[in-house]
């Protein structure tokens, strides 16, 4: 995968976990479609007022890289999000926190779409996401939602 070789514990990253990145950061990756097709609204669940699925562009369910890292901030995960953007040495999160952080329909909604067993994908989220978000923020600046896509599109 070029850019995100040595990004993951083990510098194996697979198709389901690059799936679930995209799902996360990409949003054209989350069923292959280009760009230039709009998305499909979803009807958020009952009990969930943000509708996911729903991203506009290559914002991800999260509105991206951006997005993710608001999230993870706003759990009280600032410190960790922050280590990973900067360039000392990245913090490691717990499979659960970054359940949390993200949000279990979220998780769901991916899970679903890897065919990954939801703890197995928070399992391998929280160990490719400290040294992905490394990778795509080189110089400790969160970079244009367009630049993520050609990462991953590299």
């Amino acid at each position: 995968m070029g850019l995100f070789d040595n990004a993951v514990p083990g510098g194996n990253i697979t198709k389901p976990l690059m799936i679930a990145l995209g799902a996360l950061l990409v949003g054209k990756m989350l069923s292959g479609r280009s760009a230039e097709q709009p998305d499909q609204p979803q009807a958020p669940a009952p009990a969930d007022p943000t509708p996911v699925g729903t991203a506009s562009g290559d914002g991800g369910l999260l509105g991206g890289l951006g997005g993710l890292l608001d999230k993870l901030k706003n759990a009280g995960h600032g410190n960790v999000a922050d280590s990973w953007v900067g360039t000392g040495q990245n913090q490691s999160i717990n499979a659960n926190e970054l359940g949390n952080a993200i949000g279990p329909q979220v998780i769901r909604e991916i899970a679903q779409r890897t065919g990954l067993d939801e703890q197995e994908l928070l399992k391998q989220l929280s160990a490719a996401l400290p040294g992905i978000v490394d990778k795509l923020t080189p110089n400790g600046q969160v970079p244009q939602q367009h630049q993520v896509a050609s990462a991953f599109n590299s």
